[in-house]
Formats: C-alpha cells, sequence, structure tokens
C-alpha cells in the first residue's frame, strides 16, 4: 500500500491546532491532530447535505445558498448540480490555505466548481457572517465540525447554541432551511432546535452513498 504524504499544514486563525493535507495516491486527506475530518473517497453525506436541503427549497426564484466550509468541494458541487442558474452560493471558509489546496493540488478533485459564476468565496468565520445576515439566506448548510459541537475549532460551539440557533434562523428567509452534518447522532440538539423555532428532522445518509459506509446524521431544519 502506497504510504501517506503530507502535502501542507495550515494553521487554524485563532485556534493552537493546524490542519494537514495529506496524499496517498489520487487519495486525498484533511486532518485535525488524529482526527480526519474529510477524505476524498468519502462524499455521499456530504453531497446529501446539499441535495436533501435543495428538496425543501424547489420552486424559489433565485435562490441565496451559505456553505460553512469548503472542504474537499462536495457539498459545494452537489449544490451547484441541483440549484437554477440564478442561485447565489456562498461558501465561508475560515483557513485560507483550504482555498489555496482547492485550486492547487486538489484541482482534480474540485473539477472547477470555483469559477462557476454562481459561486462566491467568503474568506472569514461562518458564525460572523451568520450574525451580520438578516433574511438572506433561503438555506445554510454547515460542515465545519464532525458533528454539533465545536471539533475543528472551540468557538464553533457557538454554532449550535441556543445564540447561533437564533442568529441562523434570523439569517433565513421565511420557510428557509438550516442543514448540519455530522458524523454521529444528537439527541440534545435534535431539542435544542426545535426548542429554538424550527420544524427539525435528522436523516441518516451513508458515507458512501448508495454504497454504504459509515452512517452519519443531517439535521434538516425549516423555519418555522
Amino acid at each position: 500500500m502506497l504510504p501517506w504524504i503530507q502535502l501542507d499544514s495550515a494553521p487554524i486563525p485563532g485556534e493552537a491546532g493546524e490542519l494537514r493535507l495529506k496524499q496517498r495516491g489520487s487519495e486525498f486527506s484533511i486532518m485535525l491532530g488524529s482526527n480526519e475530518l474529510m477524505n476524498s473517497r468519502l462524499s455521499g453525506s456530504e453531497e446529501a447535505l446539499a441535495t436533501l436541503s435543495y428538496d425543501k427549497l424547489k420552486g424559489r426564484p433565485r435562490p441565496s445558498i451559505l456553505i460553512g466550509g469548503l472542504g474537499m468541494g462536495f457539498t459545494l458541487r452537489a449544490a451547484l448540480a441541483v440549484v437554477p442558474k440564478d442561485a447565489a452560493v456562498v461558501v465561508a471558509e475560515l483557513v485560507p490555505a483550504v482555498v489555496s489546496w482547492a485550486r492547487g493540488p486538489m484541482a482534480e478533485v474540485f473539477k472547477g466548481c470555483l469559477d462557476d459564476p454562481r459561486v462566491g468565496i467568503h474568506q472569514g468565520d461562518v458564525a460572523e457572517l451568520i450574525r451580520s445576515s438578516r433574511a438572506k439566506f433561503d438555506a445554510i448548510l454547515l460542515d465545519v465540525d464532525n458533528g454539533p459541537d465545536g471539533l475543528a475549532r472551540q468557538s464553533n460551539d457557538g454554532l449550535y447554541d441556543f445564540g447561533g440557533l437564533k442568529a441562523a434562523r434570523d439569517a433565513l428567509r421565511p420557510g428557509g432551511v438550516l442543514a448540519v452534518w455530522s458524523s454521529g447522532p444528537d439527541a440534545g440538539f435534535t431539542r435544542r432546535v426545535r426548542d429554538s423555532g424550527f420544524a427539525v428532522e435528522a436523516v441518516n445518509s451513508r458515507a458512501n452513498g448508495k454504497r454504504g459506509g459509515a452512517r452519519h446524521v443531517i439535521w434538516l431544519a425549516q423555519k418555522k
């Protein structure tokens, strides 16, 4: 088996940790310490984050979608495949190197999706962008941690508490959708989302899509 080769590393702004980009043959991995945050072979649930959310928005004119976390672009590419030509898709990415990796060593994985005219990159904290927005987005898709807690960045905890959920609700248009990706279930988070004024469902999704793989969870929370 081919060994993993570290291609680059990048500090997480405001935190002590760093992200590491590794490659083995045509496979890529982004690591935080001993935790693998994403892998280029596993895209099913990240794609479902976009498609399941848009299923609740079909027919809306000029939909505006915010994606928190660029990752390996799977959610972005899935969103671009289903949203109309007049949509606007903003990707908020905190770590500048992740965007550089997308245009550099992982260009084949991204397949030019960052050059789509519907796409805009916001270099900064998605939480701050949400807090500064009012009734701006039809959907907010969050895949910045391994679940509703701040794994990649402790300050991300504020995305998932009552204050963060209220900010997301305020940033959504009527009937808009907040979708959160997780590596596993969290009944407490489901209750917290419901108590924050959303109609919520937790949907199981497989890491490899129809081919199976680990079971992940996607919360689909629609603003009442």
